[in-house]
């Protein structure tokens, strides 16, 4: 695709505002947890069920819409993704039980890794070769976004006036990204070369899935701790309502820092940069424990939390190296595998707090899973040793 840096910037708007309505509403869903538990009259830790089902949404969604949009115009297959997802967000708003909220919410989850990964591959190719990436990171710019302005803001908005508001809010973010996307992408062909069958070929590389397991598991712990901020915050009296959104913001923040440090970790090695990161993802939800109960300690906390959130990027970029033809695939499971963290931490987490173990469980669990993703990376490593003889900066762990 040839456009003009004006245009190609408009369309990568576009595609951004998508990642952004996104990014809102995964994480706000956390915040708003404690206000949809008290409307349905259900325990917080019931109420992260629906988290888990958006989780498990896109865990099932990503590699069955990747594979069929293959085929499909990328631009057309965008639109239809985010205008799903703005629909399906309307159905959650408008849930009158909390079984039905839970399906909608599983449903909104369906396209958010096929989109990620196409929005991400279309941004690329609207770059000049060498800036590739540039476009990818400018998509990714959404999530981070969200993660310091738009995920405190709807969580303001859901405390004040109203749960439901922030899913109509980002119903109508998405349905604008879809409206936008038509008209400023250009029209273009799919890949003549595509099929299901090469996408599905990923599947049955070994390095694909220990690099998603990585991600899979030891992300959980982030998810663990972050799902519940609120409702801990709330139940343990910390500080006054506005130090909620605040504390949201603070792990937006540490994710903006971590995301710039994760970068050029994984520039110097893909494994290290895991290493450090997973070490990380130990050690913070440990010292979480001790700051519950008191909101400025709490949003320290969230700030060193956000800095481990880079993690997606050493991992994608490993996926590139060994995913072969299966890019678009191999794109969409990495959003898969860390939302599967996204159902796997919250449900622990939630079987922790209802044998009353208390808030500081949410730590614990979130270090373990820390831990098991530790274990994973460790067997990767040693598997990438012993098969392809890979470039040493992308396999060597530090000094």
């Amino acid at each position: 695709m040839t456009l003009s840096p004006r245009d190609a910037r408009a369309v990568i708007f576009s595609l951004a505002l998508g990642t952004f309505g996104i990014g809102v509403i995964e994480f706000a869903s956390m915040g708003l947890l404690p206000f949809y538990a008290a409307d349905f009259g259900i325990s917080e830790a019931r109420a992260g069920h629906a988290i888990s089902s958006y989780a498990l949404g896109v865990v099932i969604g990503a590699p069955i819409l990747a594979v069929l949009g293959a085929k499909l115009p990328r631009k057309g297959f965008l639109i239809a993704l985010m205008a799903f997802y703005a629909l399906a967000n309307l159905a959650a708003g408008a849930a009158p039980s909390f079984t039905s909220f839970v399906i909608a919410r599983f449903f909104s989850g369906l396209p958010h890794g096929a989109y990620f990964g196409m929005a991400m591959l279309f941004a690329a190719d609207l770059m000049p070769e060498g800036k590739r990436a540039q476009g990818i990171a400018w998509v990714i710019t959404g999530l981070t976004v969200a993660n310091i302005i738009g995920v405190p803001l709807a969580g303001a908005i859901g405390q004040y006036f109203g749960w439901r508001w922030g899913f109509a809010i980002v119903a109508v973010i998405c349905g604008g990204s879809a409206m936008l996307i038509a008209r400023t992408a250009p029209s273009v062909a799919p890949d003549p070369n595509a099929s299901p069958l090469r996408e599905l070929g990923a599947l049955t590389n070994r390095s694909v899935w220990l690099t998603l397991a990585v991600g899979a598991i030891g992300f959980g712990g982030v998810f663990a701790v972050y799902s519940y901020l609120s409702a801990a915050m709330i139940a343990t009296h910390a500080g006054p309502d506005w130090t909620i959104p605040l504390a949201l913001s603070a792990f937006g923040v540490g994710g903006t820092v971590g995301n710039m440090i994760a970068g050029k970790l994984s520039d110097w090695s893909r494994f290290g940069a895991g290493l450090i990161l997973l070490c990380g993802m130990i050690i913070v939800p440990l010292l979480y424990t001790l700051t519950i109960g008191d909101w400025r300690a709490m949003a320290l906390a969230m700030v060193a939390l956000g800095m481990t959130a880079g993690m997606v990027i050493p991992m994608q970029v490993r996926l590139m190296e060994v995913a072969g033809d299966a890019q678009t695939l191999a794109a969409a499971l990495n959003h898969a595998a860390f939302n599967f963290a996204n159902a796997l931490g919250p449900f622990l987490a939630g079987l922790a707090l209802s044998a009353g173990y208390g808030w500081q469980a949410t730590g614990y669990v979130g270090s373990a899973l820390a831990i098991a993703g530790l274990a994973f990376l460790g067997i990767a490593y040693l598997h990438a040793r012993r098969t392809t003889p890979l470039k040493a900066a992308s396999i060597r762990p530090p000094a």
